[in-house]
């Protein structure tokens, strides 16, 4: 097994002691501890560790959320929040910066083993997902050439999903042979995600493609996506944790 780097910020001393000795047991290399986000800041900078485990209450406040949001932002690390929190409040905050797990005091070692390795499979995957997007830059060419490429026939049907189809020579959608009314931004995304079927279509490339005018956000394709979820008959678009949205192939 690879030797992952983790770095712990924790205030509490013998908690901190406890995550060291067992982190290193299971095999994993503890870059630094630290007691405070300002520390913890740099720390990240300075090792560019696979994972940081993060108490949510550092010195009794919100801080580990705040340097939750610095590494999601400025790093791309993922990280795994530790908590003795029940506050609903302080979750729902917690969760609004999409963490790769939760670790509850006092913590089982087992259960911490297991949490941290599925942090790392959900990171590395969308690491690739990312890269693919990278690799297959869409635009109005290469979507048609895309779309054409993936015809069930001689006939200008596109399948996909449970009994959807796209029909690419009249541009419109049809779920179990009934026409679905879209509008040209709904329309514009849902061919989009047929023509990348089972790879991530990201923020930005939906903004690209979708809007013609500027000022589109992270939060206009959310609301787009809402508005084309509630006028498809199945839930068949997926979440992609803070890179966008995929149909699977």
């Amino acid at each position: 097994m690879k030797k992952y780097n983790i770095l712990i910020v924790e205030d509490d001393e013998i908690t901190a002691l406890n995550l060291d000795m067992s982190l290193q047991k299971n095999g994993y290399n503890v870059v630094s501890i630290c007691d405070n986000a300002t520390e913890a800041k740099s720390k990240v900078a300075s090792y560019n560790p696979d994972i940081v485990i993060i108490d949510i209450s550092l010195q009794e406040s919100t801080d580990g959320i705040e340097l939750a949001k610095i590494i999601r932002s400025k790093h791309n690390i993922p990280f795994i929040y530790l908590t003795s929190y029940t506050d609903d409040d302080i979750i729902s905050q917690a969760k609004l910066t999409e963490p790769y797990g939760y670790i509850v005091k006092p913590f089982d070692p087992a259960s911490l083993h297991a949490t941290i390795q599925m942090a790392l499979f959900k990171y590395e995957v969308e690491h690739e997902r990312r890269e693919d997007i990278d690799s297959l830059k869409v635009d109005k060419l290469n979507l048609e050439k895309l779309l054409y490429s993936k015809k069930a026939s001689d006939k200008p049907i596109v399948p996909f999903g449970d009994k959807y189809h796209l029909d690419i020579s009249i541009c419109e959608t049809f779920y179990n042979g009934k026409k679905i009314k879209l509008t040209k931004k709904e329309n514009a995304f849902l061919r989009l995600l047929v023509a990348q079927l089972g790879l991530v279509v990201s923020f930005e490339q939906a903004m690209n493609y979708v809007w013609d005018e500027n000022g589109a956000t992270e939060n206009s394709v959310r609301t787009l996506v809402w508005r084309l979820r509630n006028k498809l008959e199945t839930d068949i678009i997926k979440n992609a944790s803070g890179i966008g949205y995929y149909i699977e192939e």
